[in-house]
This record gives structure tokens, C-alpha cells and sequence, in this order.
């Protein structure tokens, strides 16, 4: 009995953040199942900036990172279109399409997006690039239990995945920020330089959840 007390115990603990300093996720193969689960307690955000690094030789749309709360699925989104320069930015629902975008193939590529609910505004840099600042959603935070979830669009709260739109290849240095980070912060980041780790997703003590195949490789050094 008390052995089984203890089980349960362990089993309800939160998981420890664990330090992936020179990891990278490697989604080895396109399914509907296999994503990372990315864990936080925030419920409200009036803004964010998310970093991170892919690697891919997809062709076809992918998403590369998707926060979804009950209400409203696509929250904050990252995703990247068919079209080899295009991709899509999504806050609360609503969504921008960037033209022009430099994103070859098989090539390592730092993408950094920002929103702030007081402008509305949202904009991508992609490798310390910027793009054309475009208004998608104002005057309403991100509220809510949080789902993130990397390699996977969420087409439901927390589900709804679709194997063409999911992502395949080699993904890093998650972060994640309640504020729109400085244009220098950025290229620092970029740059592979010294700079202030994300408060929301912090990839140097990420509380994350596998499901499917992904696996955790080192870096690999043309990073």
C-alpha cells in the first residue's frame, strides 16, 4: 500500500526543467502523432516572443510553433507556407501573411516572432532579418490554460493534428519571452551571442513532454 502511495506520488509530481544547453529535437519522420509538449503556468499574456532554430527540407507547409488555450486554437502561430519565401503569423485567431522570406532548405535558420496586444502588431525575423511589421489582433490578451506544442499544429485544444502540416527535421534553442524583445536582443540571439533567456520557455531549463517519436541528438556543429 505504501509502496503504491509512493507510485502515485511520483507520478503526479511535475516534471524537473531540464537544462538542453547543445541539444536539438530531431522530428525524424512526418506523422500525425510525434510533437513536444512544452509546459507553463502563465494563463495571460499581453505579449510574447518566441525564438527558436529549424532545420528541414520540407517543401510543403509546416507549422513550427503553436500555442493554442481553449479559447482560441490558434493563439500564437508560427508557420511556414508552401510557397518557399512565404509564411503565416497568428495571434488570437487571426493571421498575416510575410512575403519575401529568405528560408532555404537544409540550411539552419534562427526564427524569432513578436506580438504586443496594445498595437496589435506582429513581425518576423528570420535570421536576424527583419519583415514588414503587419497588424493581426489587438486589444485582447492571450488568456488561458496554455498548450504549446512543437512539431504539430493544433487544430483542437491540444490535438487536431494533420501529418501535411506537420513539421519534419531538427529543431533548438526554444525560448520564449511575456514581452517583445529589443531588435538587439534579437540579433544576439541570432548572432549565437550572450543574451537574456526567455521567462516564459527557457531552453536552458525547458519543462517539456515527448509524445511519438522525437528524439533528443546533440547539436550539430554547423549550427
Amino acid at each position: 500500500m505504501m509502496l503504491l502511495l509512493l507510485l502515485v506520488m511520483l507520478t503526479s509530481c511535475a516534471a524537473i526543467p531540464r537544462d538542453l544547453s547543445n541539444k536539438m529535437f530531431t522530428f525524424p519522420q512526418e506523422t500525425n502523432t510525434a510533437h513536444v509538449r512544452l509546459t507553463t503556468s502563465r494563463q495571460n499574456l499581453g505579449a510574447v516572443t518566441v525564438c527558436l532554430r529549424s532545420f528541414t527540407d520540407l517543401k510543403r507547409a509546416h507549422s513550427l510553433f503553436s500555442l493554442a488555450t481553449p479559447s482560441a486554437i490558434e493563439n500564437f502561430l508560427i508557420f511556414k507556407r508552401a510557397a518557399s519565401d512565404e509564411f503565416e503569423l497568428w495571434a488570437r485567431n487571426r493571421y498575416a501573411i510575410l512575403y519575401g522570406e529568405d528560408y532555404e532548405l537544409n540550411t539552419w535558420h534562427s526564427v524569432c516572432s513578436t506580438w504586443n496586444a496594445a498595437s496589435g502588431v506582429m513581425q518576423l525575423w528570420l535570421d536576424g532579418k527583419p519583415s514588414s511589421r503587419k497588424f493581426v489582433s489587438s486589444g485582447s490578451n492571450i488568456n488561458g490554460p496554455m498548450l504549446i506544442v512543437l512539431g504539430q499544429e493544433q487544430d483542437s485544444y491540444g490535438g487536431g493534428f494533420d501529418s501535411k502540416q506537420s513539421f519534419a527535421g531538427m529543431m533548438s534553442d526554444v525560448h520564449m519571452w511575456d514581452y517583445v524583445i529589443s531588435p538587439d536582443e534579437i540579433l544576439r540571439y541570432s548572432d549565437h551571442l550572450s543574451f537574456t533567456p526567455g521567462n516564459v520557455l527557457n531552453w536552458w531549463s525547458l519543462d517539456f513532454q515527448i509524445v511519438g517519436r522525437v528524439l533528443i541528438e546533440d547539436q550539430q556543429k554547423t549550427l
